[in-house]
């Protein structure tokens, strides 16, 4: 009898051992936050890391990082988690092997989905480039649209699917048009297809654009153009924040002074015509590609007042080896979690541990 009575209830030990995560979600559960987003990149591995494990080491995903990023940003209360790339080793054109690499972090990133964060990609270039030599011998990585492709057949459904967006994070996505997207050509001198790869909309009062940094054509770029124009009607129909996702950073966070440029600084016209328009707009932008946490504003001492913040510490190998960096945060596995309020305010906390696997810390908290 009491086996039996002990079998009826499995299903509610079941769902109360589950519960926590929901029940502890902060932001679900505070009534002055309209939305409640997450964002980190680059979760990655790299098979020439010593030590992986041999899961981590077939797949080449920093599989404990990642998942327990997922979970915690989940019970925080994040109703969309944008992945600013690198979500795969890629660097190659073999489409059997993207393919694997797409389906075991599109497996991982589906847990997330079911228990109610929706999980919106941008492309790295670890997605959609080739690394190889050229002619000479020198060693190159260059966008091809192969890989475009293939980045569009396995995470093109993500964007956007309005109808599962609605249902998870209780906003309505408007705005979406996937035609509206840098043209082949154009003064962004990308020379392929962008949909699905660079694209926005709206939610909520506030504006999503997601941004391909190496377009086939205009590797290490940003779509500066394109974006003026998207931020400019995005303002015209009253947007009342604007928050920009790519992968490469505008300004390389230079842990140390032999840090090189690595982002979009690389070409400092593209990266001023870039972060004009981010200031003029008062745009915040997240990216990844270091694999780092670095949150600051690049041109305060110049007048400027956005932020740009580095969360491309989401699993791959930290950019700073032991004692290249005095600041612990630095080789910390880190993400942040952002908070729309019903009156206006944003408020941001970033959140990491450490390579060790320690408790959750709180880095930084800011109003935007």
């Amino acid at each position: 009898m009491l086996k039996r009575q002990m079998l009826s209830l499995l299903p509610v030990l079941l769902l109360a051992a589950c519960a926590p995560a929901q029940m502890g979600r902060t932001g679900a559960a505070n009534s002055d936050v309209l939305f409640t987003f997450s964002t980190v990149g680059d979760s990655r591995e790299d098979p020439t890391t010593e030590g992986l494990s041999a899961q981590n080491k077939l797949w080449l995903q920093n599989t404990r990082a990642w998942s327990r990023i997922m979970n915690e940003a989940n019970a925080q209360g994040a109703e969309a988690l944008f992945f600013n790339g690198d979500m795969i080793m890629g660097y190659t054109t073999d489409r059997v092997t993207l393919d694997r690499q797409y389906a075991f972090w599109r497996g991982m990133a589906a847990t997330l989905m079911e228990r109610g964060t929706y999980v919106m990609p941008v492309a790295g270039n670890h997605e959609v480039q080739e690394k190889g030599t050229d002619a000479a011998g020198k060693g190159i990585k260059l966008a091809r649209v192969g890989n475009e492709e293939a980045w569009r057949a396995n995470m093109g459904d993500l964007i956007m699917d309005a109808g599962r967006w609605k249902t998870l994070t209780g906003l309505d996505a408007s705005a979406f048009d996937p035609a509206n997207t840098p043209v082949a050509g154009g003064a962004d001198k990308v020379s392929t297809d962008q949909a699905q790869l660079t694209y926005s909309f709206d939610a909520g009062g506030s504006h999503f654009a997601v941004i391909n940094t190496d377009a086939v054509g205009w590797d290490s770029h940003a779509p500066a153009a394109w974006l003026a124009r998207d931020l400019a009607a995005a303002k015209a129909r009253g947007a009342a924040h604007i928050f920009v996702f790519g992968h490469k950073p505008a300004y390389t966070y230079k842990y140390n002074d032999k840090v090189p440029a690595g982002g979009i600084d690389t070409d400092p016209e593209n990266q001023q015509a870039f972060w004009n328009t981010i200031e003029t707009y008062n745009a915040t932008y997240f990216s990844g590609h270091e694999h780092i946490y670095h949150a600051d504003q690049p041109t305060r001492a110049q007048g400027g007042k956005a932020w740009q913040v580095i969360v491309g510490s989401g699993g791959s190998p930290f950019e700073a080896k032991p004692g290249d960096s005095q600041n612990p945060q630095d080789r910390m596995y880190a993400w942040v979690t952002v908070q729309v309020m019903k009156s206006g305010q944003v408020h941001v906390d970033a959140y990491g541990f450490n390579d060790q696997y320690g408790p959750t810390q709180k880095l930084a908290s800011w109003n935007l």
